[in-house]
């Protein structure tokens, strides 16, 4: 009994410790660029804190205006996020680590669709994105162009989709 008490005492603290390893590598490191200009804050003289800035901060609007360096905030990732919304991608450090953001349902204007031989719909949003319906449940009305759209995840990589606030159907994202 000690001995098992030992062995999972042992496994939880190597756990532990590679959950935190896992969190603490999941923040994005910050470009050279920026720290260069962060690292000015530590001269003390005026004037010299000054130059570090004017130099650092050309070269940084300089990286930015040749794209060698992106900036961003959380509105235009939180954008992309919902651009990609539906397809199957790992946690990229570019998009941020903080799941909150994490968009869980979106909602579309239908450009098109279509009635597939398989008995199946496929609708097109206005962003370009398809998605395919994956059973071959009815809906008692058909997707029509200019309809609203409710996509929200379901289980096992699938989505239930509300098209004009009819019951969802399964679908997924083929594009």
């Amino acid at each position: 009994m000690l001995r098992f008490a030992v062995l999972l005492m042992l496994s939880t603290t190597t756990v532990s410790g590679a959950i935190a390893k896992d969190q603490s590598d999941a923040k994005i490191a910050r470009p050279k660029l920026f720290e260069e200009v962060v690292s000015c804050r530590a001269i003390q003289d005026s004037a010299a804190r000054l130059k570090c800035y004017d130099t650092q901060v050309s070269l940084l609007d300089e990286a930015q205006r040749s794209e060698k360096i992106i900036l961003t905030d959380r509105a235009a990732i939180k954008e992309a996020r919902k651009g990609l919304f539906g397809f199957n991608i790992p946690k990229i450090k570019i998009f941020g680590s903080d799941d909150a953001n994490e968009v869980k349902e979106i909602e579309a204007v239908i450009a098109s669709a279509s009635f597939g031989g398989s008995g199946r719909w496929t609708i097109e949003l206005e962003d370009g994105a398809r998605w395919q319906q994956i059973e071959t449940e009815s809906v008692n009305r058909d997707p029509k162009p200019g309809m609203k759209a409710k996509i929200r995840k379901a289980a096992l990589g699938s989505y239930f989709v509300n098209i004009a606030g009819q019951p969802a159907i399964r679908m997924r994202r083929i594009n």
